[in-house]
């Protein structure tokens, strides 16, 4: 599932093409058919993100699209392809340099035209976003030091930190040598401190990037040049592979739906 960075550089490359101009909105496959009309031809005003939502304001209704596990879009310039497959919405517009732009949305898990209201509902639900300007860490923080809850969960919890997914959980706990069972309970106002100090900068490198990076130079196997995919976490994905630091087996479990990945040794409960 797509990660904050991913929703954020979305955002901002759809606004850039988009926002200012008439959309033409349509559904090829048919499920989205009347939220397409009542967009069609409309003005963008905006497009921003907030944990793992996206929002497009059209004047005041806006496109909610949570793309979930398999959602994608894919955006060009020129005339667009022909459609195949399960379309779900594809814009259509007058880029900013005078030629023809467009974006496809496929397999989203909410694609839906919300009034104002409606919006609100959803982003009250979500807990700070460590991308959005002026981001209140310590609220999550209150969430999480009343919860006997473990950290590895709550970190997954949208409710407690909106953007957060799975890579930046098992990255953010190996970093501050947290034990991924820890209750958040046991998650100090310092060691949260720590914590979202150093998230905040990595979700806007991710940004920067276009991918989640989170070693630091000395502790990959190739010291100069552009990172490589191998070289690019800790413990994510290197499930019975030596730690970097320590040199024990990286071990996977599943928490909150999805694989956690840990080193029993630098994260020792």
């Amino acid at each position: 599932m797509p990660e904050g960075h991913t929703l954020y550089r979305l955002a901002r490359e759809q606004s850039t093409l988009f926002a200012g101009r008439p959309v033409h909105v349509t559904s090829p496959q048919g499920r989205f058919e009347a939220g397409a009309a009542l967009l069609d031809g409309r003005v963008l005003d905006e497009v921003f993100s907030y944990g793992k939502h996206l929002f497009a304001r059209f004047g005041g209704d806006s496109l909610h699209v949570h793309l979930g596990l398999y959602g994608t879009y894919l955006t060009g310039a020129g005339t667009p392809p022909p459609v195949k497959g399960a379309l779900r919405m594809r814009w259509e517009a007058e880029g900013p340099e005078g030629t023809g732009v467009w974006t496809d949305l496929r397999g989203p898990t909410a694609c839906e035209v919300l009034p104002a209201p409606e919006v609100t509902t959803i982003l009250d639900r979500l807990g700070p976003d460590p991308l959005r300007p002026r981001a209140d860490g310590g609220r999550a923080h209150r969430r999480i030091a009343a919860s006997r809850t473990a950290i590895g969960a709550l970190l997954m919890d949208q409710s407690v930190l909106a953007g957060v997914g799975n890579v930046y959980r098992a990255e953010l706990l190996f970093r501050h040598r947290v034990s991924p069972f820890r209750p958040g309970r046991a998650v100090d106002d310092a060691l949260w401190a720590q914590m979202w100090g150093d998230l905040v900068p990595l979700m806007r490198a991710g940004v920067r990037m276009g991918r989640i990076v989170t070693t630091r130079p000395e502790d990959r196997t190739r010291r100069g040049g552009a990172v490589r995919r191998e070289d690019a976490h800790y413990v994510y994905r290197r499930t019975g592979l030596p730690c970097r630091l320590c040199g024990t087996e990286v071990r996977t479990e599943v928490m909150a739906g999805r694989n956690l990945h840990w080193c029993p040794t630098c994260q020792a409960v």
